[in-house]
């Protein structure tokens, strides 16, 4: 079993038991919600294409909230004396896929 879903503006191609990272989840941890933004299924050599989604619950499991690795970010503009060091941690959240 196969489905392309669309969490967090980004596409995933998951299958059941699957962990992934997404971009932050407003979930708490633990909990458990149905997704219905299932594009394409492959389910027993067969294969449904949603226009635009395909009527088949997805049930996904929050697992933890997490922050990404630091990005540093250094502005400069040559000649004015300008720098700036800034960093960036992406809010992420693991999640875990279970069918129905």
């Amino acid at each position: 079993m196969l489905a392309v879903i669309e969490l967090g503006g980004t596409q995933c191609k998951v299958s059941p038991g699957d962990r992934i990272v997404v971009n932050r989840l407003p979930y708490p941890e633990g909990s458990e919600f149905t997704l219905s933004e299932v594009l394409l299924l492959e389910k027993d050599g067969q294969v449904q294409v949603g226009r635009p989604t395909v009527s088949y619950p997805v049930r996904v499991k929050v697992l933890q909230h997490l922050r990404g690795p630091k990005i540093r970010v250094f502005k400069k503009k040559r000649r004015k004396g300008y720098e700036k060091r800034i960093g960036h941690r992406q809010a992420l959240s693991l999640i875990e896929i279970q069918f129905s």
